[in-house]
């Protein structure tokens, strides 16, 4: 279990470096394979000594080796940010074919909320890949382990939060913007898998971490209640605490005396 877990977090630094590329290009309609990632002041191509996560960033004072321009703290904190995530997830899900989904959910949602966080947008060419990789990798576990109710239980809950999320933005698209629908299927796919109670666990994080964040944004008059929030944030902060604490959460709620 210990291999496993470093595994998959040095995996995670390596997925993050990747996803800084996500980051940055897929809402500007780049190319994320070419050309290679350069400096964007001095354009000088990265090298691969100097493309090492969080390391290289630190051996080099966080500036590039040719101009010395600063280079965002934010490249490092991604990559470590996933790293960590990564083992998270292997602690949580274990050595089981599904650990592949669910590594593939939360690469994604690094970059999802990132790109949210700076430009309101969840790009389909992100969230639909995702889902087809989850939905398959899922559908691949159940095969193998002949686990059919319970990705039948994850399709009804994704067709179901989907079905929710149409309906709040048929009648308030102000309010939930389309993205967001689109990235109910992968949440209620992925999270109906673990069962409906990690479900309502993922949905009522999402929106106590949204509730708690903006309230206390428009309190320190950061934001004002008409500006649009990024609520794929809080979606995918939300999904993650599913993942990493709905099953924990659900069994010691069934162990109280008085739980039924």
């Amino acid at each position: 279990m210990t291999l496993l877990l470093i595994y998959c977090a040095i995996l995670g630094l390596a997925v993050g470096s990747f996803s800084n590329v996500i980051i940055y290009r897929v809402p500007r309609h780049l190319s994320i394979v070419r050309p290679r990632s350069a400096c964007p002041n001095c354009h000088h191509a990265i090298a691969e000594r100097d493309n090492i996560p969080v390391i290289s960033w630190v051996l080099l004072h966080g500036r590039c080796r040719h101009c010395h321009s600063p280079i965002s703290v934010r490249y490092p904190l991604v990559e470590l940010s996933t790293g960590i995530l990564f083992g998270l997830t292997a602690w949580r899900v274990g050595a089981h074919l599904d650990l592949v989904a669910y590594l593939i959910l939360v690469a994604a949602l690094v970059s999802l909320a990132l790109i949210d966080l700076e430009q309101l947008l969840l790009p389909r060419s992100i969230v639909y890949p995702t889902l087809f990789a989850v939905a398959g990798w899922l559908l691949v576990c159940a095969v193998h382990y002949g686990q059919w109710h319970r990705l039948a239980v994850a399709a009804i809950c994704a067709v179901s939060w989907f079905a929710l999320f149409f309906a709040l933005n048929f009648f308030s698209p102000r309010s939930l913007g389309f993205g967001d629908v689109r990235l109910s299927l992968v949440l209620g796919l992925a999270l109906g898998w673990l069962g409906v109670g990690v479900v309502f666990i993922g949905f009522f994080a999402s929106n106590l971490i949204g509730a708690v964040v903006g309230l206390s944004l428009i309190a320190a008059k950061k934001r004002t209640r008409d500006e649009p929030i990024p609520y794929g944030v809080y979606l995918a902060a939300g999904t993650i605490v599913a993942i990493l604490l709905g099953p924990v959460l659900l069994a010691h709620w069934h162990s109280w005396p008085n739980a039924h």
